[in-house]
């Protein structure tokens, strides 16, 4: 198991985990272009004025000159948090200007970071460090967040066969595609040595000591796959409380969209060509309102050898990388969600993996599978406009 990882006025590239541990931009990226140098006109936003008394009693009023209509600038606060790109915007209104929402954006920056602190593997007094600390010795006391998190990627696991699976961080050092990033195929014994480690079976979990213990000396978990799309939720919540009325926060491949443009048109949001040129090749567009996108590839973190693509995506039932699809895009009402299902439609495939998509509320995917053929969820079919069909190649 791996960790997690569109034009118009605002296109994000979307074609793809929280924790320090570096997850590739999978290939959601809200692109520099995403605001318009000159955004239409918002309707008539004028200052109403009364009549101007002159000088002279007798005189007539003189006419009040009509304001200016109001011009939306969009307003963004861009850096590294969760071992990835973190972007947050808005766009000003009449009531609200440039200062008023930066802070309202750092504060959500705020909580991003807080979150991190929490379920980074990159810090030892990490309540996910400690964890795993702890294997095979004794319950850790852990947080209302974290054991949220925890619970949902258990609830995830059972619903996908067990391919998405956080104690997959067994795998960590044995494929070596973070900073470590070494192009050698480990050996097969060193694989499957590691793999028996992973289990989500043996989370043990007591909500009502909210206490997290792994069963096995040796195991260890990351929410790399999972809590990015839980802080994004988090720092939504952050600026929906301070009352913007649009918004994106992103998250490396993780991204919630509220509302709508300043001139009243839905975000449009490019899926990325997974054997594209570059982040910006796009092969179909979805327009989006109020809901969250991941996106899972096996384009941002891997190699060729031999002719065979290897990727951070690894399957828990072999220890290998996933085979079955080259990207899966997941739209739904929350990250939370989005995140959690990416990795494990990857895995599943096509037609497993649409029927867990069908199978979950205000859930769709779309996925391009290992012979380059473009799936569609129920949900999605009438929102997908496809440009032309996605490059094949290795």
């Amino acid at each position: 198991m791996a960790s997690r990882t569109f034009v118009a006025s605002l296109v994000a590239s979307l074609a793809l985990v929280a924790c320090n541990i570096p997850e590739p931009d999978r290939n959601l990226r809200l692109a520099a272009s995403a605001a318009p140098a000159a955004p239409a006109p918002q309707g008539d936003y004028t200052v109403p004025a009364g009549p101007i008394e002159s000088s002279k009693p007798d005189s007539a009023p003189v006419p009040a000159r009509p304001a200016a209509p109001f011009e939306a600038k969009r307003i963004s606060l861009e850096d590294k948090a969760m071992g990835t790109h973190i972007v947050l915007a808005a766009f000003t209104t009449p009531e609200l200007d440039e200062a008023t929402i930066k802070p309202k954006l750092e504060k959500a920056l705020a909580e991003i970071r807080r979150l991190e602190g929490l379920m980074t593997t990159w810090r030892d007094d990490s309540e996910i460090s400690r964890i795993n600390a702890a294997a095979g010795k004794a319950p850790v006391v852990v947080g209302a967040e974290t054991l949220a998190v925890i619970q949902k990627s258990i609830w995830m696991s059972g619903r996908s066969e067990g391919v998405f699976d956080i104690t997959f961080e067994a795998m960590h050092g044995v494929w070596k595609f973070d900073q470590d990033h070494d192009e050698k195929i480990p050996a097969a014994a060193d694989v499957e040595r590691q793999r028996k480690l992973i289990d989500y079976r043996k989370i043990k979990v007591d909500s009502g000591a909210s206490s997290v213990m792994l069963e096995k000396a040796g195991m260890r978990m990351s929410l790399g796959g999972i809590a990015k799309g839980y802080a994004v939720d988090a720092a939504a919540r952050v600026l929906e409380a301070e009352k913007l009325p649009s918004y994106f926060v992103q998250a490396g491949g993780d991204l919630y969209v509220k509302g709508r443009k300043p001139d009243g048109a839905p975000w449009r949001v490019g899926v990325r060509d997974p054997r594209g040129k570059d982040a910006t090749d796009y092969f179909a567009m979805l327009e989006v309102e109020d809901h969250a996108f991941s996106t899972a590839g096996d384009y941002e973190r891997g190699f060729i050898k031999d002719g065979k693509r290897y990727h951070h995506i690894l399957d828990p039932r072999t220890g290998y990388p996933a085979t079955a699809s080259r990207s899966v895009t997941i739209w739904a009402k929350d990250a939370f969600t989005a995140d959690a299902i990416d990795d494990a439609v990857f895995i599943l495939g096509a037609e497993k993996g649409l029927a867990l998509v069908e199978s979950i509320d205000d859930c769709g995917a779309v996925i391009v599978d290992a012979h380059d053929k473009v799936w569609v969820s129920r949900r999605l079919k009438e929102k997908l406009h496809v440009l032309r069909p996605p490059t094949d190649g290795t």
